[in-house]
């Protein structure tokens, strides 16, 4: 690792307001509820026939309602991942108590990313057109599905001016969003940005693909015990629905308008294992790359960090590399830091899934509580850290370090410090 980089004389970037919608609730507080309790949001997939499908459980949204968001019209336009993106922005300008009537909305940007965008959409209006010809195919289709609506629809609504951009990095889109913001941010491109991810891949082409490349777990009678990462009889992922949306804005701007500061997004790499289309190199050399520059950038020593919020999709080789990452970067402080995956109980997420795990670090860190790994009985010897199994822990928890690592092989790593005022 480079010698620790001084960057006190740059932009600070803070978090001033957070969003969710999971499996576990349609809010943050639901969903950070339900992680804190250890629930699981796995279920038998209801919205298809799942008959000869490998696979036939996932984590859906429930219960939830568009038009608690936007109105009506706009909802029959919009496909449950945009739905799902924009409602999570609302929650997150709430939150962070912004009133767009007193910005220069030229410099307020959106990053919302997301992998599949609106796969349900492709699926159902192909289906029209086999059966019924080209005349029943929505003239909406387009717009439905393209992975750049949630952020334009944000824009839309509330007049966003400034960049509007939809990072694709499969399972680390959550938190490249994140870290390609806070470098506007820093550049001095504006002033505010609503950052994160999400998606909708509960889809009958996507759960049997999925299914196919034997990466979902198999354990579809006992659902709610379905994804354990880290423990030593996990067999796959499974796939949830889900949006993440986090406010981040330059400190100054944060102060000047009297916002609360939950943390301070400190830094962010993204690196590329330039080896396989879905598996990782297996000594997680490309991940490590990504958690020590991100370190670096933020001018953090590895002693420093208290928690991790893993990657930890489940699945056999993943969980071990990124152990191996951990251990490569952190050295003798890798036994003695807390890490946990929010996965088992919200589902894999894909784009979502880093920035709900940004969600979850600035929540542990506020509440002193660091969420479970659920299912973790019986640990892999390979995965030999501090995974958090099963129960929730008191800590106090100064910095956080969140991964993500997409198919293809892209790693990403961001670091967060508790905002003290």
């Amino acid at each position: 690792m480079a010698a620790i980089e001084d960057n006190s004389h740059r932009r600070r970037v803070v978090i001033s307001g957070i969003g969710a919608v999971s499996a576990l609730g349609n809010d943050v507080e639901a969903t950070w509820t339900g992680m804190v309790k250890g629930e699981c949001g796995v279920e038998p997939i209801t919205q298809f026939d799942t008959i000869g499908f490998p696979c036939t459980i996932a984590a859906p949204v429930k219960g939830f309602d568009p038009l608690d968001y936007m109105e009506k019209r706009d909802a029959r336009r919009m496909s449950p991942f945009v739905q799902f993106g924009v409602a999570a922005a609302q929650q997150a300008i709430t939150d962070a108590n912004l009133d767009f009537g007193r910005e220069d909305m030229t410099r307020v940007g959106v990053e919302i990313g997301s992998s599949f965008g609106g796969v349900d959409v492709i699926e159902s209006q192909h289906q029209l057109l086999a059966e019924h010809g080209a005349k029943r195919v929505s003239p909406m289709t387009i717009p439905a599905m393209m992975v750049n609506m949630p952020g334009c629809f944000v824009a839309i609504l509330h007049n966003i001016l400034g960049p509007v951009n939809a990072p694709i990095a499969a399972c680390a889109t959550g938190v490249v969003a994140i870290g390609e913001a806070m470098r506007r941010l820093v550049r001095g491109d504006v002033d505010v940005m609503l950052v994160g991810g999400t998606d909708n891949p509960i889809t009958p082409v996507i759960i049997s693909a999925f299914g196919r490349m034997q990466g979902l777990s198999q354990r579809n009678d006992t659902p709610k015990h379905a994804i354990t990462p880290f423990d030593l009889n996990r067999d796959g992922t499974v796939l949830g629905d889900g949006a993440g949306v986090l406010v981040i804005e330059v400190l100054e701007h944060a102060q000047a308008r009297g916002a609360r500061i939950l943390a301070e997004v400190k830094g962010y790499t993204l690196t590329s294992d330039a080896y396989h289309i879905s598996a990782p190199r297996e000594d997680g050399s490309g991940a490590a790359r990504a958690m020590s520059g991100a370190l670096e950038d933020a001018g953090i020593k590895p002693e420093e960090v208290d928690y991790i919020a893993a990657h930890g999709t489940g699945t056999p080789l993943n969980d071990q590399v990124e152990t191996r990452a951990i251990k490569t970067v952190l050295g003798k402080s890798a036994d003695k830091v807390a890490i946990s995956s929010i996965k088992g109980m919200t589902g894999h997420t894909v784009g979502a899934a880093g920035a709900l795990s940004a969600i979850a670090a600035v929540k542990a860190m506020h509440e002193g509580i660091i969420p479970p790994t659920i299912g973790l009985d019986t640990p892999d010897p390979e995965c030999d850290l501090d995974y958090t199994p099963n129960t929730p822990r008191c800590a106090d928890i100064g910095v956080a370090m969140v991964n993500g690592f997409g198919f293809g092989g892209q790693n990403v790593c961001v670091v967060i410090e508790k905002w003290k005022d």
